[in-house]
């Protein structure tokens, strides 16, 4: 089969990514080739294009439509145009990689699965960590059904951004970022939780500015309850000099953790396993799949993979809605000084049109 002829829109930093990964798998297997690339700032796309050996190239994404035909687009533009520019890549006939988050709101994203589904094209939403061996392995321990029931988890994004991060234009804004730490950064690690732990059902949270100038918070604490019972603490913070993504996750029977930053491999998990349950823990877990790190790369193998077979690639639309859902109640919860259920962040709450809702009131 002919490789899949792939572009980047928007050539920034998340994009280097993004394009290592494609020459990877063209390197891999042939099965993908990146044929040209858009940005409105002509100096960054040439460096971008030449670095990476990119033979067209377009001052933006509907001139890249207009003038080639594109398999699959990787939209790495800054939050707020990931809407337009993924509708456009369906309407041209191409499937679609989005970073994260997808849009700005639940609505925007409602309106991105609704045209998935017109088109007959598909969407996978950038969610690398669930693709790495440790979190294939705790999902294969809690499917088996030797860990026993979830209790408790932890789910602690703690970073540091200082005021020049967010001094950036389209940074710390709501109609451009969509909210803050709890938007932007904290997103993967409560993706990779609710991928574990299933559908939430109540959520109590607040969210602060404690020091940065800019328009959302840069911290929020939330108390998260799930429909199997289980209850998690999750925080969100821009703040912390000593950065560390942190997952805690207690069961019956076992705790498993995962210590990283921004990416992790085997030697961030540590398991646990409960007094008279070492054996078959130890089993299942070490049978699971190894060294696979969370990186775009494990992802895009399975997106390329699922596109050749003709199949929704991952992580779905479907998939990736309630991590969206869950970052809106909790703006909802904090603003509205409430608990909140995914019920109350549907069409017709103001958290539906935009994950600011009808506060904030700093």
């Amino acid at each position: 089969m002919k490789p899949l002829r792939t572009a980047v829109v928007g050539t920034g930093n998340v994009a280097r990514v993004h394009a290592e990964a494609l020459r990877d798998i063209a390197e891999e297997t042939g099965e993908v080739e990146l044929v040209a690339a858009a940005d409105t700032d002509a100096a960054r796309l040439a460096a971008f294009t030449s670095e990476f050996g990119i033979a067209e190239s377009y001052r933006d994404a509907d001139a890249l439509f207009a003038g080639s035909e594109i398999d699959l687009v990787h939209i790495c533009t800054p939050p707020g145009a990931h809407l337009p520019v993924a509708l456009a890549a369906l309407a041209a006939g191409s499937d679609v990689v989005v970073e994260k988050p997808a849009t700005l709101s639940l609505a925007e994203f409602d309106v991105l699965a609704d045209a998935e589904k017109e088109t007959g094209r598909f969407i996978a939403t950038v969610s690398q960590h669930r693709f790495g061996s440790g979190a294939r392995r705790l999902r294969e321990l809690v499917a088996s059904g030797v860990a026993g029931r979830p209790l408790l988890a932890l789910c602690d994004t703690t970073w540091f951004r200082d005021q020049a991060y967010f001094d950036v234009e389209w940074r710390g804004r709501w109609d451009t970022e969509g909210g803050g730490p709890t938007m932007g950064h904290g997103i993967h690690q409560m993706d990779l939780m609710l991928s574990v732990l299933g559908p939430w059902t109540s959520v109590s949270a607040v969210a602060r500015q404690q020091a940065r100038e800019t328009e959302t918070e840069d911290v929020s604490l939330a108390h998260v309850v799930f429909a199997s019972g289980a209850v998690a603490s999750v925080v969100n913070s821009v703040l912390s000099p000593r950065e560390e993504s942190y997952l805690r996750f207690d069961f019956e029977h076992a705790t498993v953790e995962l210590r990283h930053l921004y990416g992790y491999t085997d030697a961030g998990w540590r398991l646990t396993p409960a007094p008279g349950h070492e054996d078959e823990v130890r089993a299942v877990w070490e049978a699971g799949p190894s060294n696979i790190r969370s990186e775009h790369l494990a992802q895009f193998r399975e997106v390329v993979k699922a596109l050749r077979e003709g199949t929704p690639p991952p992580v779905s639309t479907r998939d990736a809605r309630p991590t969206m859902e869950l970052v809106a109640g909790i703006y909802a919860s904090a603003f509205g000084r409430k608990h909140v259920g995914p019920e109350d962040v549907g069409p017709g709450s103001a958290f539906y049109g935009e994950m600011r809702g009808d506060g904030p009131k700093w």
